[in-house]
């Protein structure tokens, strides 16, 4: 089951609102039991075709209920208003083709998110909230902050799925962090790129090599995959939703 609402994030973007979805297990009305959440970015692709930007989802939900690893889903819609993605998803400001200088609320994002967002679906689901427990999820844009979040909120989360991300940004920084933060032992990422999209990215190469070394270098656990016809769009990324899930072991409790 997916319930989907409007929230607002006032820090962000004030009495606008957008979507918030929650993906319930099966068997969440059957019982008392607590579960797992995971965590994504741009909840407006997850779920449904009708949502998504493209017309076409990662398709969760099918996915979720078919195989039932018994976590729960927590994924709100990005901003969608001119360069507000792109300003959200990055904690450092860059220079977007087209697009002129972008901004970086990404802390703000990440500070709503851990501070606010996280206790509400804690309080109103029967969550694991520990760290343990907790992950992170996206792609593209979304890649780059479950990586900066896996790192710079390590005390939150333990697991992250970093699909396609936009390491190009600011690969020095990003590389420097995971130099730097503080990260638990048991910590399991997963990161991949298409074989596809990167013939149009030549820098990720060098981005994918220098990050997964560091990650390595911190011996953290780490599934990196160059994905076969792999590309930038949802229908790729859907593929991909069974290897991350076992490779983070999500679910694997059940």
């Amino acid at each position: 089951m997916v319930i989907k609402e409007w929230i607002r994030i006032p820090s962000l973007t004030g009495e606008k609102k957008r979507r918030a979805y929650f993906y319930l297990p099966q068997d969440y009305d059957q019982g008392q039991g607590r579960y797992p959440v995971l965590y994504m970015f741009d909840g407006h692709n997850v779920f449904f075709d009708s949502d998504a930007t493209y017309g076409k989802c990662w398709g969760m939900k099918e996915y979720m209920d078919r195989e039932n690893p018994g976590v729960i889903i927590a994924a709100v819609e990005c901003n969608h208003e001119g360069n507000g993605r792109l300003e959200e998803y990055t904690p450092w400001p860059f220079m977007a083709r087209g697009m002129g200088h972008i901004k970086a609320k990404g802390d703000q994002y990440m500070d709503w998110l851990v501070r606010i967002f996280k206790p509400g679906v804690d309080r109103r689901f029967r969550t694991l909230p520990q760290r343990e427990h907790t992950y992170i999820c996206g792609s593209s844009m979304g890649g780059l902050m479950s990586i900066y979040a896996i790192c710079r909120y390590n005390h939150v989360f333990s697991r992250a799925a970093a699909l396609s991300p936009s390491l190009w940004v600011a690969s020095g920084k990003i590389v420097q962090m995971i130099r730097e933060c503080a990260m638990g032992e048991d910590t399991i990422i997963y990161m991949d790129y298409g074989s596809e999209e990167m013939k149009n990215h030549r820098q990720i190469q060098e981005a994918l090599k220098h990050a997964a070394g560091a990650f390595l270098d911190r011996q953290v656990n780490i599934c990196m995959r160059i994905v076969p016809g792999g590309q930038h769009c949802e229908a790729s990324w859907e593929k991909q939703i069974p290897v991350f899930m076992k490779c983070l072991q999500i679910g694997a409790e059940r």
